[in-house]
C-alpha cells in the first residue's frame, strides 16, 4: 500500500491541482470542456500516464509492486490521445474551409511521418554511440520503418492509417454513419490482423520454437517480439476510441443536450455500462488472453481475437465516458499543458530514458549507484526517466520543428540591395523594408516641386 501511495501520490495530485468542479450545482456545466486548452491538459495527463506505464513494465517494478496500478493501463491513457485525435479531425472539417486541401501533406506527412522518421534517425544514432548491435539488414529496415527501430513509436504508424482511412471516407462519402461504418470495419479487421500477427514470428521454424531450450538464441533477428508492425494488442486495443471521437464531433450538440438533462442519472448510468465493459475486458484477458503463445498450443489465435472483442466494447465507451465526466470536472494546469504541448515527443523519446538509466535498476549495496535501498534506486530510476523523457522530447520537437520548415515552408525571395551578406532573412528584410520607404520618399521630394 506505501508503494502505491509513494508511487502514485504526484499523479493523482495532477488531477486535483487546477480543477473547475461543478458537482452539486444543479444546471452548471463546464463549457469549455471540449476547449483546445483542457484537451492539451487532458493529453497532458495522458502523456505522464503512459510513461509511467512504461516504467512499471520493467521487471523490477513489477516484482517490488511499485506503480502496479499502471502495469495494464497504458491502453487507457492511449484512449485519450484517439478520442482527441477523432475529435479534432472532425471538428476541423466541419469548421475550416478546404480543410482537405493538402489534407495528406499537412496533416499526414507533416505532423505524423516527419517526426516519426527524426526519431528512428535519433534512435539509430543513440543505438550507434551505445553500440547496440543490430543486423545490417535490420538497420536498413528499422530506418526505412519498415520495422521498428523504435519499439514506442507504434502509435504514429497506426495514426497515419487512421488519418488515412478519416480521408479516404470522408472525402469521397457524403453520408456520415456511412464512414463510421466503414472505420469501424477496417479497426476490426486490424485487430483481428494484429491477433493472427501475435508478438513474434511463432510461424516461422517449428511448432513452439520460442518454448525450446534454444529457441530464442536460434532465432533470425526479424523473429522477435515488437520487431514488425502490429506485433502485438496495444496496436489496436484501445483505437475504437478514434471512431468515439468522430462520433463525439459529429453530434456533440446533441449528446452534450442530452446530458444536460438529468445529467447525474444519465452518467451514472453511463458509468455503470462503462464497468460493465471493463469486467467484460477482464474477462476476456483472464479467461483467454493475448499471450497464448505461452501455452505450448501454438499462437491460439482464437483466444486472442476472442480477448480482443471483449475489449471493443469498453474502448467504444471510455473516452467518451471520461468526455461526459468532464462536464462537471476538468483540470488545467501548467504541467499538464506543458506534457500536452510536449506530449507524442516525450512518448517517443521515453524509451530511450528508460534504456539509458537501467543500470539504476539492478544496483546492490557494494555498487557505487546504490541509494541506501531496493524502493529508493527504484524511485530514483523513475523520476530519471521522467526527467530525461521530456528533456528529450522537448529537444527532438525542436529537432523536428526545424526538419519541418527545412522541408516545407516557402522561403520567400528576397532582393539583397546593400544588406551585409552575413545577416538573416529578417534583418535583410526589415533593411528592404527601410529602402523602399527612403526611396518612396525620395519620389515624392522630386514630385513636391512640381505641385507649386
Amino acid at each position: 500500500m506505501a508503494e502505491f501511495f509513494n508511487g502514485c501520490y504526484l499523479f493523482i495530485s495532477l488531477f486535483i491541482w487546477g480543477a473547475t468542479v461543478k458537482f452539486g450545482k444543479r444546471d452548471e456545466f463546464n463549457d469549455d470542456f471540449l476547449s483546445p486548452e483542457v484537451m492539451k491538459s487532458l493529453r497532458g495527463f495522458a502523456a505522464i500516464g503512459v510513461i509511467l506505464h512504461h516504467i512499471s513494465q520493467e521487471w523490477t517494478f513489477q516484482e517490488s509492486g511499485i506503480l502496479t496500478p499502471f502495469v495494464n493501463a497504458g491502453a487507457y491513457f492511449v484512449a485519450i490521445f484517439f478520442f482527441c485525435s477523432g475529435y479534432g479531425l472532425l471538428k476541423s472539417l466541419d469548421t475550416k474551409k478546404d480543410y482537405f486541401k493538402g489534407f495528406i501533406k499537412k496533416r499526414v506527412v507533416r505532423a505524423i511521418v516527419v517526426p516519426f522518421y527524426v526519431n528512428a534517425i535519433i534512435y539509430g544514432l543513440f543505438y550507434a554511440v551505445a553500440k547496440i548491435p543490430l543486423e545490417p539488414a535490420q538497420w536498413v529496415t528499422n530506418l526505412l520503418g519498415i520495422t521498428m527501430m523504435n519499439q514506442f513509436a507504434w502509435f504514429p504508424i497506426v495514426l497515419v492509417i487512421l488519418y488515412l482511412l478519416f480521408y479516404l471516407c470522408f472525402r469521397f462519402i457524403k453520408n456520415r454513419p456511412v464512414c463510421f461504418v466503414i472505420i469501424f470495419i477496417c479497426m476490426v479487421l486490424m485487430g483481428i490482423g494484429t491477433c493472427i500477427m501475435g508478438h513474434y514470428a511463432w510461424w516461422a521454424g517449428e511448432p513452439n520454437w520460442w518454448m525450446t531450450e534454444k529457441g530464442w538464441e536460434t532465432a533470425q533477428w526479424w523473429m522477435g517480439e515488437k520487431i514488425f508492425w502490429f506485433h502485438g494488442e496495444w496496436w489496436v486495443n484501445s483505437m475504437p476510441a478514434f471512431l468515439t471521437g468522430l462520433i463525439f464531433a459529429n453530434y456533440e450538440k446533441q449528446i452534450v443536450a442530452f446530458f444536460k438533462k438529468r445529467y447525474a442519472l444519465k452518467f451514472h448510468i453511463l458509468l455503470a455500462v462503462t464497468m460493465l465493459f471493463y469486467q467484460l475486458s477482464q474477462f476476456g484477458q483472464s479467461k483467454f488472453g493475448y499471450w497464448t503463445e505461452f501455452n505450448m498450443n501454438g499462437p491460439e489465435i482464437e483466444n486472442k481475437i476472442i480477448t480482443y472483442f471483449c475489449q471493443v466494447p469498453l474502448f467504444l465507451v471510455l473516452a467518451f465516458t471520461i468526455f461526459i465526466f468532464m462536464m462537471k470536472y476538468h483540470v488545467k494546469n501548467p504541467v499538464l499543458a506543458f506534457f500536452g504541448k510536449y506530449s507524442l515527443h516525450t512518448y517517443l523519446m521515453n524509451l530511450a530514458a528508460i534504456m539509458l538509466f537501467r543500470f539504476l535498476e539492478y544496483n546492490f549495496e557494494d555498487s557505487p549507484f546504490y541509494v541506501g535501498g531496493e524502493y529508493n534506486n527504484l524511485y530514483l530510476f523513475a523520476v530519471a526517466v521522467i526527467i530525461f523523457s521530456t528533456l528529450f522530447g522537448v529537444w527532438e520537437q525542436k529537432i523536428t520543428e526545424k526538419v519541418q520548415k527545412f522541408l516545407f515552408e516557402k522561403r520567400e525571395k528576397v532582393v539583397y540591395s546593400t544588406a551585409p551578406r552575413f545577416m538573416d532573412d529578417d534583418e535583410i528584410r526589415k533593411i528592404r523594408k527601410e529602402e523602399q520607404i527612403q526611396e518612396k520618399d525620395s519620389k515624392e521630394e522630386k514630385k513636391e516641386p512640381e505641385k507649386k
